[in-house]
């Protein structure tokens, strides 16, 4: 009775090691998780398809000496194809230290450890500022948390690309059906809603706009004090703005910066200030 009793227990603890064995291979974040190896994620990790970490930078126009950084970046693949392929520098955060070694020794065994770092790190906690390119496939709900931050801390023109899922409200910029699964991206517009004044040889308007991300209406109101409306739509600094005057609409085309509205063409003669 004991030797059956013995070789049960035995029995079970095979199975139970393959079944481990067999879990930890078809998800090994997941049974680090599991095992208390690794503290609770936010995102579990899914690696992904080198197809669509190609069409990530190429949405992004990751090139050389870009500073991206990758939120979430298991293995670091995204980053580490952004600095082989196209010359870019980066940062990738992730809880998971399996994950965050196994990125840094691949950097360090493809020589890209001078440009590369992975870090042990709460991407809610990561600064984002320095970043031209900001890069992430994580999960609906912890992209609405981030929206906020990406808005306030990024350049106007600095860019964000997501895997698999959107901003919400936040209008893409462009999208691509890469193997199945969506691709986003979103340039972070200047801040432009407010008072401003338009001028052109001698003649002035006043114009209100409200900003909604890169969206952009609003009114004109003209010397007569009549008003008409005003549409607009940003890409980084660049704005493009039509005024719906009564004898036909007219568009206003140029780069926004440091209280100002200058057109494209100097020699177009008018300007928009604050």
């Amino acid at each position: 009775m004991l030797r059956l009793i013995a070789k049960a227990v035995a029995a079970l603890v095979v199975s139970v090691g393959l079944f481990l064995a067999v879990a930890y291979a078809f998800d090994p974040s997941a049974m680090r998780q599991r095992l208390g190896l690794t503290p609770p994620l936010d995102v579990p990790y899914v690696a992904t398809r080198t197809s669509m970490v190609e069409a990530m930078l190429e949405m992004a126009e990751v090139g050389e000496g870009n500073y991206v950084i990758d939120l979430g970046t298991g293995d670091g693949r995204i980053l580490i194809a952004a600095a082989q392929d196209r010359g870019a520098r980066g940062l990738g955060v992730d809880l998971d230290p399996a994950l965050v070694a196994e990125a840094t020794r691949t950097a360090a065994r493809l020589g890209l450890s001078d440009r590369l770092t992975f870090a042990e790190q709460d991407l809610f906690d990561t600064p984002l500022a320095e970043a031209d390119v900001v890069t992430m496939f994580l999960l609906p709900e912890v992209n609405l948390r981030l929206r906020p931050r990406l808005l306030a801390e990024l350049r106007p023109g600095a860019r964000v690309v997501s895997n698999r899922f959107d901003m919400g409200d936040w209008r893409p910029d462009e999208t691509r059906r890469v193997a199945g699964y969506e691709a986003y991206a979103w340039i972070i517009p200047a801040k432009v809603g407010g008072d401003w004044v338009l001028a052109e040889g001698g003649a002035s308007i006043s114009l209100t706009l409200v900003q909604h991300y890169q969206d952009v209406r609003g009114t004109a109101t003209l010397a007569d004090g009549s008003s008409v409306p005003v549409t607009g739509v940003l890409e980084g600094e660049a704005m493009r703005l039509t005024v719906l005057f009564e004898d036909g609409a007219r568009s206003f085309a140029g780069r926004v910066g440091e209280g100002r509205f200058v057109p494209d063409d100097a020699g177009e003669g008018w300007s928009a200030t604050r």
